[in-house]
C-alpha cells in the first residue's frame, strides 16, 4: 500500500511538471500555403524576433491545407494558419479563435468577416504569363484573348495549374464561368486541354515552367511572375485579357484554444504587425489594408480585375470541382 502511495505521487507530480513544461512551452506551429520565397522572408524575421522560441513553419497545398484543418479541427498541431483562401476559412471559423480583442483597425474592413475569426493575408490576382522570347524563336504571335490560346499553334506549351489543387487553378476557372457561364467555361478548358503541356499542382507551376523554358504561356499568378522578373531577372510578361484577372483573398488566423497560449498571441500579434505588412511591401501589394501602397518595381497598377461571384461559395466549388476532368 505504501509503495502504491508513493507511485500515485511520483505520478502525479510527474503530471504537474510536464503540465508546467507545457504551459511554458515557446514552440508554436504554423501552417502556411505562401511561396517558397515568402516563406523563407518569414522565417527569418520570425528568427530575428523570437531566438528563443522553437517557431515551425509547415508549408501545404491550398487543398491539403483546408483538408487537414477540417479533419483535424481544433486538435490540430497548427496554432496559427497563414494563407488559407478566404472561401475554406469561411467553412472553418468554428476552428478559428475570436480576434475582435485586436486592433483590427488597419485592415480594409469589407475584407474582415462579421465574426472576427480571421483577417485577410493577401489579395492576389492572376494573368497570362509570356516569354515573348521563346515565342519569337518559335515564330509564334503573342495571344490576345483566350481564344487565341486554343489555337493548335502553342501545343504543349501552355501550363496552368489543376483547380483541383490550386486556388490559383480554381479562381481561373470561376472567373471564366463568371464571364461565360458554366457549360462554355468547361467546354473552353476542355479544348485549352489540348494545348496544355502540364496541370501543375500549385498556382506557382506555370511561371516555374516558364522560367526553366519548358512553355511560353503560363495561367499564374502575378507576384509570382513579378518575383522572378525582379529577382532572378527573368524575361516574362503579364497580359490582361478582356475578361479580367482573375483574383483571390486569403486570410489568417489562430486556432480556437491556442489563443489561450501567450507565446501564440505574442507569435500572432507579430504576423498582424510585421509579417503581413512586409509580404505586402515586398511581395504582394494588392490591397488588403487601409492607405496600402504599391512600391514593387514592375507590379501592375490598376489591375482590371474580373468578376469573381460564387469564388468562396465552397458547396458550389465542390460541384464545378467533380465536373473538372484533369
Amino acid at each position: 500500500m505504501k509503495k502504491f502511495f508513493y507511485l500515485s505521487a511520483a505520478l502525479v507530480l510527474m503530471g504537474i511538471a510536464l503540465s508546467c513544461k507545457k504551459a511554458d512551452d515557446t514552440s508554436v506551429i504554423i501552417y502556411t500555403s505562401t511561396e517558397d520565397f515568402r516563406t523563407e522572408h518569414m522565417q527569418e524575421l520570425l528568427k530575428e524576433k523570437f531566438p528563443n522560441y522553437n517557431i515551425t513553419v509547415q508549408v501545404l497545398s491550398t487543398g491539403n491545407h483546408a483538408a487537414k484543418l477540417k479533419a483535424e479541427g481544433t486538435q490540430t498541431e497548427a496554432d496559427i494558419i497563414l494563407n488559407l483562401e478566404t472561401g475554406y476559412l469561411e467553412g472553418l471559423q468554428d476552428v478559428l479563435a475570436d480576434l475582435s480583442s485586436y486592433d483590427l483597425s488597419e485592415f480594409l474592413p469589407e475584407l474582415v468577416p462579421a465574426s472576427k475569426r480571421f483577417l485577410p493575408w493577401d489579395k492576389s490576382s492572376g494573368a497570362i504569363v509570356i516569354s515573348r522570347a521563346k515565342l519569337e524563336s518559335l515564330g509564334l504571335p503573342i495571344p490576345a484573348s483566350y481564344q487565341d490560346l486554343l489555337n493548335p499553334i502553342y501545343k504543349e506549351l501552355i501550363s496552368m495549374p489543376n483547380p483541383k489543387t490550386s486556388g490559383t487553378g480554381y479562381m481561373f476557372l470561376i472567373s471564366l464561368i463568371n464571364a461565360w457561364g458554366e457549360d462554355a467555361a468547361f467546354a473552353y478548358f476542355d479544348n485549352l486541354a489540348e494545348n496544355i503541356l502540364q496541370f501543375t499542382t500549385s498556382g506557382s507551376g506555370p511561371v516555374n515552367a516558364l522560367i526553366q523554358g519548358e512553355v511560353a504561356i503560363g495561367l499564374g499568378m502575378t507576384l509570382t511572375a513579378i518575383n522572378a522578373i525582379n529577382t532572378r531577372g527573368v524575361s516574362l510578361e503579364l497580359l490582361f485579357f478582356a475578361e479580367g484577372a482573375p483574383s483571390i483573398t486569403t486570410g489568417f488566423g489562430i486556432i480556437k484554444g491556442k489563443d489561450a497560449r501567450p507565446v501564440v498571441r505574442e507569435v500572432f500579434e507579430f504576423a498582424m504587425t510585421k509579417l503581413v505588412k512586409d509580404d505586402k511591401e515586398l511581395y504582394c501589394p494588392e490591397p488588403i489594408m487601409v492607405n496600402q501602397s504599391n512600391n514593387i518595381a514592375n507590379y501592375p497598377r490598376n489591375i482590371p480585375y474580373a468578376e469573381m461571384a460564387g469564388v468562396y461559395d465552397l458547396a458550389l466549388k465542390e460541384r464545378l470541382l467533380e465536373r473538372w476532368n484533369y
